[in-house]
């Protein structure tokens, strides 16, 4: 099926299918096309890499989970995602009161876990393509987080300043903070570092030559 391992195929079937559920009754349609439209376009150049330079399935699930975590915030436009309603629905006490917190941290989990996510591809990248050994894959998959976290929060300001400047605030996810794209970047690292130990043993496995899976 499209030419790709059995799980990667049925993954891409799932975002497929995920893309028009995000966009369907989200609550700021203004802001849907540019945080879903760049995944409904890459798919067809995805489906095409995957089959170029096959990756292994640990790599594609992680890939493949941080794209349906973020089709799935952005139907809220990532702050507004009602964690705290549906627990307080479910009986239980909400989050933002035990921690006290005062903004919706839906954005934070999701930058935390890219930075997460992102080791085991990044260093499986390093090694196939890249050639490296396993301690400099480790660090280009590190330096990879950090380089796109920073390059995402400027494009993520320009983009929404040049087509949608009212819509900024609700579309950054800022709440009012004016330091949040430093705290994003800032908690994305800490994903990282703490898949650090999971994404050397990935790297000593793809120096065995085995699939990492």
């Amino acid at each position: 099926m499209l030419g790709l391992p059995p799980l990667q195929a049925r993954l891409i079937a799932g975002i497929a299918l995920a893309i028009p559920l995000s966009a369907w009754g989200a609550l700021y349609p203004a802001n849907t096309w540019l945080q879903v439209g760049p995944v409904a376009l890459l798919m067809v150049p995805a489906i095409w890499a995957l089959r170029r330079w096959p990756i292994s399935d640990a790599a594609a699930l992680c890939l493949a989970g941080f794209v349906l975590l973020h089709l799935f915030a952005a139907r809220w436009s990532y702050s507004a995602v009602p964690y705290d309603r549906w627990l307080a629905g479910a009986g239980l006490d909400g989050i933002n009161a035990a921690f006290g917190f005062t903004r919706n941290m839906f954005d934070r989990l999701v930058h935390f876990l890219f930075g997460l996510l992102i080791m085991v591809p990044a260093v499986e990248l390093a090694r196939r393509a890249g050639q490296l050994g396993p301690r400099q894959a480790l660090a280009f998959a590190g330096l990879l987080v950090l380089a796109i976290g920073g390059l995402y929060e400027i494009f993520e300001w320009s983009l929404t300043m040049l087509l949608a400047p009212e819509d900024a605030g609700a579309y950054n996810g800022e709440q009012g903070d004016m330091f949040d794209s430093q705290k994003d970047m800032a908690i994305a690292a800490l994903g990282a570092l703490l898949a650090a130990p999971w994404a050397w043993r990935h790297a000593m496995i793809n120096r065995e030559g085995r699939d990492g899976t």
